[in-house]
């Protein structure tokens, strides 16, 4: 018995390779915070995965290229925001390059330990950071929860296939 498949067939590794693996993949979508030296920032991330049970740890990706690297790479504390399926543009605020990330259209506070915290998100979670592990152009940060609140209500806002999306029953 032979499995049929509608792809064109195996191709060597490549960023082309994985791109497209994981535009298949879908993911929760999560917003990352810091306070930065003279401003907050953050960026949306797909990456964030829960590490440890005990103690509560976690992990998420960051480009050494991106904006908001310097603020995190300095970051002793660090917000995350898991977005609900209503949050599409907030989303699309915080992934976009040049975007004013924490202007008018965004509703936020200084939480613990002076993190940005998100209005209106599912959960969020204050983190002390504990490493920041080098992996190619990325570094992978790994940080102990410190405080947060999960009681944020709605369904989860996914990203698929290069897009926001949301849960279908």
């Amino acid at each position: 018995m032979t499995a049929t498949s509608d792809l064109a067939g195996p191709r060597l590794a490549s960023p082309d390779l994985l791109r497209a693996v994981f535009r298949r993949h879908a993911a929760g979508v999560a917003v990352i915070t810091a306070r930065g030296a003279s401003a907050p920032a953050g960026f949306t991330a797909t990456s964030l995965t829960s590490v440890s049970a005990d103690p509560p740890l976690l992990s998420f990706g960051i480009g050494t290229g991106a904006s908001s690297w310097p603020a995190v790479s300095e970051a002793d504390h660090v917000g995350v925001h898991i977005l609900g399926e209503h949050q599409r543009e907030l989303a699309a605020t915080f992934a976009r390059s040049g975007a004013d990330r924490f202007g008018a259209a965004t509703a936020w506070r200084e939480g613990p330990q002076g993190v940005p915290v998100l209005d209106g998100v599912l959960a969020w979670l204050v983190c002390k950071v504990h490493a920041r592990v080098p992996a190619g152009d990325h570094r992978i940060v790994i940080a102990e929860v410190v405080v947060g609140d999960p009681a944020g209500t709605g369904r989860p806002l996914l990203y698929h296939q290069g897009r926001f999306t949301a849960l279908r029953d």
